[in-house]
């Protein structure tokens, strides 16, 4: 049974218990294609920490995983190309380590930071008091400030933020994809995205210091994209509050919040860890 792959489009994940927009945020850096067969999606792609080297995500849907597997195993000969699944989340190891694949390699630096979604809404307790200071600095710094959901109306005000947010960055290739996605996924708001939620932070009248844009899937919001001037001190943990509570109020089902992995960069790893996640979601290469 060959299998028929077709583009990643936005849809496509909405079936699946991922986050749909993190998905297709990276669907060209990662050479996404899809197939469905017998009300099961597949996703090819390439390994998460080597994108030299084609891989598949855990396949999601009616069939049974051995069976899955097996069919990924023929389509793996067809090519006349190993077997690799890459970005297993943890809960799926059991399972496929009783398949006996040849290794399972950890993705250290690729574990998703979650967090308790009301502890990051109101910044309560002794640990997130160092948060709190931030917020309140802000707040007394910028007595005109203003957080509003990112739609059509200012959606020309967060590329000009970009603009400026690009010119303050790093000149390396992740840099400028994140910012080209970044664009992009504001386009998507702007044009009436029915999943994409995103937030604004100003500091003045008609000026953005911080932008933010996730989704909700079940009873979590998934952060893929916040960015703030370092110029406007207290910024970052301002828009990171706000967009919390806001999606809080209008999706008060959340419990939960994930802000996605460090990528190996420390000085992401520390403010990430700064914030106290209640877990890390582990993940895996597993080869076949």
């Amino acid at each position: 049974m060959p299998l028929i792959w077709q583009f990643l489009e936005r849809e496509t994940g909405r079936t699946t218990d991922f986050s749909y927009a993190g998905l297709f945020m990276w669907v060209d850096l990662f050479k996404y294609e899809f197939a469905v067969y017998r009300d099961t999606l597949f996703i090819k792609g390439v390994v998460e920490n080597d994108r030299s080297i084609p891989a598949f995500s855990l396949p999601i849907g009616a069939l049974p995983l051995a069976e899955a597997i097996e069919v990924l195993k023929e389509y793996c000969r067809s090519e006349n190309i190993p077997l690799e699944l890459s970005a297993v989340p943890e809960y799926a190891i059991p399972a496929l380590q009783a398949l006996t694949p040849r290794g399972i390699e950890p993705l250290s630096d690729w574990s998703d930071y979650l967090y308790d979604a009301e502890m990051l809404a109101t910044l309560k307790g002794k640990k997130m008091m160092k948060k709190r200071n931030h917020v309140n600095h802000f707040i007394t710094c910028n007595p005109d400030w203003l957080f509003l959901p990112l739609d059509a109306s200012n959606a020309a005000e967060a590329q000009t933020f970009m603009d400026v947010y690009d010119s303050e960055a790093d000149e390396t290739f992740m840099a400028r994809e994140e910012s080209r996605l970044s664009r992009k996924m504001i386009d998507m708001i702007a044009e009436g995205d029915p999943v994409m939620h995103g937030g604004v932070l100003y500091d003045a009248p008609g000026h953005i210091c911080a932008i933010t844009i996730g989704d909700v899937k079940g009873d979590t919001l998934y952060v893929h994209i916040e960015k703030a001037t370092r110029a406007v001190s207290g910024s970052y943990e301002m828009i990171n509050k706000e967009f919390a509570s806001h999606i809080l109020d209008v999706h008060p089902e959340v419990m939960f919040i994930n802000r996605e992995d460090d990528s190996g960069d420390e000085g992401l790893r520390k403010a990430k860890e700064s914030y106290h996640p209640v877990d890390l979601l582990k993940k895996f290469n597993v080869i076949f």
